[in-house]
């Protein structure tokens, strides 16, 4: 069996998860809160906020079973939106409460929402070791290149040069690709979509969250107000039919209108991948890379994230990796069960007498 995007079905990151009852099916409004939404005219949050909405009753789950955590920033008011259980914590913050809860709690569905400005300048350390340890929660990282709640600085996705309140003679900064920063990392699912395209959003934001790992979605979201314009190739018509390398596992990764296709292949040079035209490719005898997202070598994942470059030329979206292998909270059950059963089924709750003698066992000291 398949996913809509061609993914092979893996154990899913809901397996663990109470289901709804026979019968019972919740829909969109069930997963909608009262607060009103308060995110400025035009903002791509709001597409994003509709699409979570509508996929979170395709998951089955009940809404006491789902969790979503932010950070800080205009996407992290996510919470307040959604008829789950939720928390608005502190700046960059979110990957680890996630993993403690996550680790607490196999029948939860986590997500964290955040930003580029928040997940990757002061929470970058917290969401690359999350992703190292491959916690079973879903980031969803919005990407507008810019600070939107702050008011307009540059971000760690601003291209060079970039002239903000904050670099008013251009950015000097190289900015992060948060897919490679994500595939460095060893994330097991790797994706990016973009918040004008509702279909492939929602397909890629549902086999993130039925995915058992730690998978991180970029979302390109636009902001009207501090930077905008950012997306707008990709929103025209055939601009996005010329730019946009859609990945699709199994599949040849080719692009482009009827007669003028573009095919990924491997550098001539033996290194990372290049576009050609599709015909020249294979008059040379250059067949297209076949995208693999099960692979335990992210190597070609990494090669076609770095097709992204600010021109916006070449913009590979979908999922690049889809990747099995084990998770850090089914670790840490393992290793207390395992505890537990050594010390008879009770383990540190024995009592009073086991916790003093483990509090002056050999490990500890006296200070005179």
């Amino acid at each position: 069996m398949s996913t809509p995007l061609g993914l092979p079905t893996l154990r899913s990151g809901t397996a663990d998860v109470p289901s709804l009852p026979d019968g019972v099916r919740l829909g969109k409004k069930d997963f909608t809160s009262g607060s009103e939404v308060r995110w400025c005219p035009g903002c791509g949050d709001y597409a994003v906020l509709a699409a979570v909405q509508g996929f979170l009753p395709e998951l089955g789950l009940r809404k006491e079973n789902v969790v979503f955590i932010s950070g800080i920033g205009c996407s992290s008011r996510f919470p307040y939106y959604l008829d789950t259980y939720g928390m608005h914590s502190i700046h960059g913050r979110a990957p680890a409460i996630a993993t403690g809860l996550v680790a607490s709690r196999p029948d939860l569905s986590v997500f964290v929402v955040t930003g580029d400005g928040d997940a990757l300048s002061i929470g970058g350390n917290h969401l690359i070791h999350a992703m190292r340890r491959n916690v079973n929660m879903t980031v969803l990282l919005f990407n507008n290149r810019i600070y939107g709640l702050t008011k307009g600085q540059y971000s760690p996705t601003s291209e060079v040069g970039k002239v903000t309140k904050s670099t008013p003679s251009g950015s000097l900064d190289a900015p992060f690709n948060p897919v490679s920063l994500a595939l460095g990392a060893e994330a097991s699912f790797v994706a990016r979509t973009l918040d004008t395209d509702r279909k492939h959003l929602t397909q890629v934001l549902k086999a993130a969250a039925e995915h058992r790992g730690t998978s991180l979605v970029e979302i390109y979201q636009g902001c009207p107000i501090f930077n905008d314009g950012a997306f707008d190739v990709l929103k025209d018509r055939e601009e996005s039919v010329a730019r946009l390398v859609r990945l699709e596992h199994g599949q040849e990764v080719v692009f482009g209108a009827e007669g003028s296709q573009k095919a990924v292949v491997r550098s001539a040079s033996g290194f990372g991948v290049e576009v050609v035209g599709l015909e020249e490719a294979r008059a040379a005898g250059r067949e297209p890379v076949v995208h693999d997202t099960r692979t335990a070598d992210p190597s070609l994942a990494f090669a076609l994230s770095r097709l992204d470059e600010p021109t916006m030329a070449h913009v590979p979206v979908g999922v690049f990796r889809a990747h099995s292998r084990p998770t850090y909270d089914d670790g840490v059950r393992s290793q207390l069960d395992a505890a537990r059963e050594a010390s008879g089924g009770t383990g540190w709750r024995a009592g009073d007498d086991d916790l003093e003698a483990l509090l002056r066992g050999g490990d500890s000291w006296t200070v005179e």
